[in-house]
């Protein structure tokens, strides 16, 4: 009877030992150093001693103690107010016996970044004026949270990295794109911007999406791609394991760059991509902006013209799939044979522009593309309007390049075109209908047609033209 008490005695104070040494546990997107969006509640959230209360306390808010309760399965998670920008701040959990304690916690604007090669592409793989900008990579108000290329067949609840400052040294391992989207914003804001990095070159559209989606959808399904060593290609192994753990982590918007994985699988893209994209706000709580780079002229090689239909597939998205938007980046690329454009400082800056007119009501700097409007025949002529914000159209060689105009027998025509304002006219009289007019609708031609800001126009290609 006294060796049963005894060992039962032993037992307890066992269990007893083991609850005192678990301790109060964050994910990684909350180290120190992180930036947590300004001017709103933010979910804080982790891992405990089920049944314990815990109080969050913050820096920025020391009269406002909020308190959560971990769960029967060890997790909890509170919303925690944010005020404007500033820092740095501590944010503090406490248990029964033991803290967790974050410093250097800024308060300003968060982005997820995310795509394939071209979002990961980094100073140390080769952009233009590597060095010079790596040298310049000081900058204490831009944060980086770089998730490293993994994936998972099952949704992770966390990732193996931690946020760094932007230095010489963390920016050249980062996303270019990313980081000088980030610096154009703190140098206009004035505000710390943080930047959730999840990219992985070659990677499909499908990786990023939770893989019931893809699975069961008719069309989506059977989609073929190609296998390779050195990328993913299952579905949802990278939302899994490179988005999946960053939710609910509040986020102002994404910016993604990809789709030259996609383009044999064109046809299906916008579809795919809008599935993505309402998954991702449904796990982030909120319909954030969602802004894209549409891929640039290339000698892909591909059959069927899947590039230029893959072009056309992200720019119907802007009508599928609500607070998005779009650049065009053709006119930054140096040479077609290389899929990866260096001049990532000025995509960066463009989808910059955009966010600061779009999100924070500033415009600092062009950034929008025209598009197809209508195209209709007028007296012998064909009138192709354009639509978007600018006044007139020029084109940078003395005859417009890219821009074809077909007969009804698939015949390529020599016409001279002129530019009028918003309008390319096209004179067609005495040949046969129905004409059709495409621009820079290929793989790699780049277009000649820029507005009075320099932006090119987006690639098109209008239905058969025959009434007048």
């Amino acid at each position: 009877m006294k060796s049963t008490t005894h060992f039962i005695l032993g037992l307890l104070a066992l269990a007893s030992g083991m609850e005192a040494k678990a301790q109060i546990q964050l994910p990684s997107v909350f180290s120190d150093g992180m930036v947590l969006q300004q001017n709103s509640k933010v979910a804080v959230w982790g891992w405990g001693n089920p049944s314990e209360t815990l109080m969050i306390l913050s820096e920025w808010n020391p009269g406002d103690t909020v308190r959560t309760v971990v769960d029967n399965q060890g997790r909890w998670k509170a919303e925690v107010p944010t005020g404007h920008a500033g820092g740095p701040y501590t944010l503090e959990v406490k248990g029964g016996n033991e803290s967790r304690k974050l410093s250097d916690v800024m308060l300003g604007e968060v982005w997820l970044c995310s795509g394939q090669s071209n979002m990961e592409w980094s100073a140390d793989m080769g952009i233009m004026n590597g060095e010079q900008e790596v040298k310049q990579a000081a900058c204490p108000s831009v944060r980086i949270f770089h998730n490293p290329k993994q994936g998972a067949d099952t949704p992770q609840t966390d990732c193996r990295t931690k946020w760094e400052v932007a230095t010489p040294e963390s920016m050249r391992k980062t996303s270019a794109t990313a980081y000088f989207f980030a610096r154009y914003l703190t140098e206009h804001l004035k505000v710390p911007v943080g930047i959730l990095v999840s990219a992985w070159g070659g990677t499909p559209a499908e990786v990023w999406t939770p893989a019931d989606i893809v699975e069961k959808d008719e069309i989506l399904s059977k989609n073929k791609l190609k296998d390779y060593p050195w990328w993913p290609i299952k579905p949802g192994v990278l939302y899994n394991q490179m988005i999946h753990p960053l939710v609910p982590y509040q986020i102002v918007g994404c910016i993604w760059y990809q789709g030259e994985s996609n383009h044999e699988n064109a046809p299906s893209y916008a579809r795919l991509v809008f599935k993505m994209v309402e998954a991702w706000r449904k796990d982030f709580g909120w319909d954030f902006p969602f802004y894209y780079v549409q891929i640039a002229p290339h000698t892909y090689g591909a059959k069927n013209n899947t590039p230029a239909l893959l072009r056309e597939q992200q720019e119907l998205m802007l009508g599928q799939v609500k607070n998005t938007a779009m650049i065009n980046i053709s006119d930054l690329v140096e040479n077609v044979k290389d899929i990866h454009p260096r001049n990532k400082r000025a995509i960066g800056e463009r989808l910059a522009c955009l966010a600061m007119d779009k999100v924070y009501g500033q415009f600092t700097g062009a950034y929008e593309s025209p598009r197809l409007a209508s195209a209709e025949l007028q007296k012998g002529k064909i009138v192709v309007n354009l639509e978007g914000n600018f006044s007139t159209l020029q084109s940078t060689t003395p005859h417009i390049t890219g821009l074809v105009l077909t007969d009804g027998k698939g015949d390529t025509l020599t016409v001279k075109a002129k530019i009028k304002g918003k309008q390319i006219i096209l004179p067609v009289r005495k040949l046969n209908p129905p004409y059709r007019v495409s621009y820079c609708f290929d793989e790699a031609t780049i277009g000649s047609l820029r507005t009075e800001a320099g932006m090119p126009v987006l690639p098109f290609c209008t239905k058969p033209i025959e009434k007048q």
